[in-house]
């Protein structure tokens, strides 16, 4: 079982951190595409584009991309892997409403299946999908190895899952250059811009809570992954998991 600190976007706040996770992307959904590309100087494209390609060989037709958001990931999988259908699913309605404006743009709604929904309580069958994809996600689970679960128990045997996730990066000076970007001029951007102060402090403490690299794949192998791989990109600033059924 993991052990890692449960981070709250409202610390002071009574009610639970699922709630407040989608109170808060409801909040800065209409700045979230902007600060995303702004922030991080346009590597997080790129990011995606890499962890996408990870899956690329198996060729999934019927794809589940949790923490969809506002379907970056969704619209770069019909780009690069041409799957029948994708359904993005998410906690926060503001957040899909972007996405569906993207898509309808795009032309790729009878491609892309956007739905309201909880990682940790999905209402899909058993043996659903050939991948189950999140980007930027799992971190901001209530119950980490119970949404993990949820992932394993409707990907079909062998297929995959890929997550995309921030990690920690280990080299001096790189780590605390990373550090003092994320914890100091993160959230003070994020405040005059996304109008929601706690949002960029969470992202930060969220970070260093999440276990990442050699201890979060002992957890998907804890919740029935296999031939798991780690991948970290740009010096560790965020790692692409990729295991099997």
């Amino acid at each position: 079982m993991s052990t890692e600190k449960v981070v709250k976007p409202y610390e002071k706040e009574q009610d639970d951190k699922k709630s407040q996770v989608s109170r808060m992307f409801n909040k800065i959904a209409p700045y979230y595409d902007f600060l995303n590309r702004f922030l991080s100087l346009g590597i997080d494209t790129i990011w995606r584009k890499k962890a996408i390609n990870k899956i690329k060989a198996a060729n999934p037709k019927l794809i589940l991309d949790i923490a969809t958001g506002t379907a970056d990931v969704a619209i770069e999988m019909i780009k690069q892997l041409n799957p029948d259908k994708i359904i993005g699913l998410d906690i926060s309605s503001e957040m899909l409403e972007v996405g569906q404006k993207k898509i309808n743009k795009r032309e790729l709604n009878k491609k892309i299946e956007l739905v309201l929904g909880d990682s940790e309580n999905l209402s899909f069958e058993d043996n659903s999908f050939d991948a189950v994809t999140v980007a930027f996600g799992v971190r901001n689970f209530q119950n980490l190895e119970k949404g993990l679960k949820e992932m394993n128990r409707v990907l079909k045997k062998d297929g995959q899952v890929m997550i995309l996730e921030f990690s920690k990066p280990k080299f001096f000076p790189f780590k605390q250059i990373f550090n003092a970007y994320f914890k100091y001029v993160l959230p003070l951007i994020g405040r005059f811009t996304s109008k929601d102060p706690k949002a960029y402090k969470y992202l930060y403490d969220s970070v260093q809570a999440f276990p990442d690299g050699d201890k979060f794949v002992e957890i998907l192998k804890n919740t029935g992954y296999n031939s798991i791989q780690c991948t970290s990109l740009s010096l560790g600033i965020c790692s692409v998991y990729i295991g099997k059924k």
